[in-house]
């Protein structure tokens, strides 16, 4: 199953492919050719006496096909290299694609070190694979029987012995190779957990030194390391074994050749010069076989990663019906109007509903959402509170269609959710995360990340409205600056700051926030919610309130309990507990501002 999934990557560089077996080929025919050259030179030379002058034409062409066999050698290595350069280009973006497809949803119970490893380190590793197992599977079959075929005519009797001890090279291959690959396969699942370990460490690593307990991951890191290095040793061991019993099977094969072409010469049954070109051409018979087995070896650890690989490229996408294949538009006649989807996404007011939406993880066995309805007019804030695992970024996520409903529908301005286009869908959002991932590049390209084509001038005015430009302005290369892997050099609120910047620069009609002041001081929140205030203005928002202080001036609350709407109004009457209402947003303000409190007096 996976060898075929494997060739099915290979097809997509047929051409080089190819022309890496036809190099191989001429090689091996090339071999022949030299071998006849060397023996009818040595032949004329010392039996028949020729000098030099007799013998110029037959060494010119004898350096002539070396030169060439060389050229078709080196041939074969740039075109198998070029070819798992082709795969692994495609096999890279076929995954990241499959990712980014999945969503932060689905992918989020994998661990980002051990992705991180099987994207780059994991793809790497099936170069061996691509560029050297692969076309020497076909010439291990294809330039023995070429040789066999000029062997037969000149003697059976070696042929015999080529055709009966070839095939125990793959036999022998086979047996270690199974072994090989078991310890292959635990070396590159401990590189996995070493990888993802290490990752986690050192993101944590200053909370782990908070915590006293630094020592003990890097014993942990240490005994991981170690496992993985007997690993990779018990790997090496059978490799080396197995070339060990590869090179002495060759060995003894051409060592029958020679004794029994040595006995019918010395014997007189046989002549000297086709004596010779077999005993030349018995070697270069097994090299192909032996060069198989060396480079099954060396494929081994890049089919491991690959079982990884095509794991995670498995897993289901979710259906999303209004996505556009990539190139749709492009496909698009002149003249002709857009799909009604596409008509529908230019004129969005921005009214949401939620109409008995379903949603459960873990394939059904986990449910979030049991029949949530709400509406969101055009141009209103709407705060979603409740007690943790309500179903509030189960909703968001539905909103942002990184999920879909399992039953229920979202509409838009009366228009089902999902039948409009996806790209589209997101253009006209913008969402600010309790923890905005920043990459490890410049802060302005971390800006721009809302807009990626928007000239410097509207990411300076993006951050000034987010309150980001003054401390901008204290850094000695200003937005140039680079940020660090998740923005290790910028403190919380100073990314939240960031992730502020992106929704004002992005200026999308919907706002999705999901607690934009949490990671901040009293001073500086007072700040950003101005900000934050300005930002909402005009928009239609989804606030997703963990600190009830912020949902005040909401237009309408939405109390989300175990899955379910079960208040929803506005403050003053939510608080006042009024009949008809649960009475869980007034437990929960209650409970915010005993803890404001106990603060307060601590």
């Amino acid at each position: 199953m996976l060898n075929r999934a494997l060739l099915r990557l290979a097809r997509s560089a047929r051409a080089g492919l190819a022309l890496t077996i036809g190099f191989s080929l001429a090689g091996g025919l090339l071999t022949v050719a030299q071998a006849w050259l060397l023996s009818a030179i040595i032949d004329r030379a010392f039996l028949g006496r020729q000098g030099l002058a007799a013998l110029a034409w037959p060494l010119g062409l004898l350096l002539a096909v070396v030169i060439a066999r060389a050229a078709a050698a080196g041939g074969s290595e740039v075109a198998g290299g070029h070819v798992a350069v082709r795969v692994k280009t495609d096999l890279r973006r076929a995954l990241l694609a499959h990712l980014l497809a999945l969503g932060p949803v689905q992918a989020q119970g994998e661990r980002t070190g051990e992705l991180t490893a099987a994207a780059v380190q994991g793809i790497e590793s099936l170069e061996a694979y691509f560029s050297q197992y692969l076309p020497q599977l076909v010439t291990a079959a294809l330039v023995p029987l070429a040789i066999l075929q000029f062997v037969l005519p000149i003697d059976w009797l070696s042929a015999l012995v080529l055709a009966l001890t070839a095939p125990l090279i793959p036999l022998f291959m086979i047996l270690i190779g199974k072994a090989a690959e078991a310890l292959t396969k635990k070396q590159y699942a401990l590189l996995g957990r070493l990888s993802a370990h290490f990752l986690d460490v050192l993101q944590g690593l200053t909370t782990l030194k908070l915590l006293g307990q630094s020592r003990a991951q890097a014993r942990a890191i240490g005994e991981i390391s170690r496992r993985y290095r007997l690993a990779t040793m018990e790997v090496l061991r059978v490799a080396f074994l197995s070339a060990l019993v590869l090179e002495i099977v060759g060995t003894l094969g051409t060592a029958i050749i020679a004794v029994e072409v040595g006995l019918r010469l010395l014997d007189g049954q046989m002549a000297f010069q086709p004596a010779l070109f077999i005993l030349v051409l018995a070697p270069e018979f097994y090299l192909p076989l032996r060069l198989l087995g060396q480079r099954f070896h060396a494929a081994t650890s890049g089919v491991s990663a690959a079982n990884r690989i095509f794991d995670i490229l498995g897993q289901p996408v979710p259906a999303r019906p209004g996505q556009e294949p990539a190139g749709a538009a492009q496909d698009q006649p002149a003249g002709q109007a857009p799909p009604p989807a596409a008509v529908v996404t230019s004129g969005i007011k921005s009214a949401i509903i939620f109409h008995d939406v379903h949603y459960a993880y873990a394939g059904g066995s986990r449910p979030a959402l049991r029949g949530a309805s709400f509406e969101i007019a055009a141009g209103q804030k709407a705060a979603l509170v409740g007690p943790s695992g309500a179903g509030k970024t189960t909703a968001v996520s539905l909103l942002l269609r990184f999920i879909e409903p399992d039953q229920g529908e979202i509409t838009v301005d009366g228009v089902l959710l999902s039948a409009l286009p996806l790209a589209a869908w997101r253009e006209r959002v913008a969402w600010v995360p309790q923890a905005p991932h920043l990459f490890h590049t410049t802060l302005a390209d971390n800006i721009r990340l809302a807009r990626p084509q928007a000239p410097l001038a509207d990411v300076v005015r993006a951050a000034e409205r987010a309150q980001l430009h003054d401390f901008v302005a204290t850094l000695p290369l200003g937005y140039d600056t680079l940020v660090g892997d998740q923005g290790a050099r910028l403190s919380g609120g100073q990314a939240q700051r960031v992730a502020l910047a992106r929704a004002f620069l992005k200026d999308a009609p919907i706002l999705v926030l999901d607690e934009p002041t949490s990671s901040v001081d009293p001073e500086l929140e007072a700040r950003l919610q101005s900000a934050t205030d300005e930002l909402m203005r005009g928009r239609t928002v989804l606030l997703i309130a963990h600190r009830l202080s912020t949902v005040y001036q909401a237009d309408q609350i939405v109390v989300l309990s175990d899955g379910r709407v079960v208040e929803a109004g506005r403050h003053a009457s939510l608080a006042a507990a009024e009949a008809g209402h649960s009475g869980l947003y007034r437990r929960l303000l209650l409970a915010s501002l005993e803890a404001t409190d106990s603060l307060e007096a601590a």
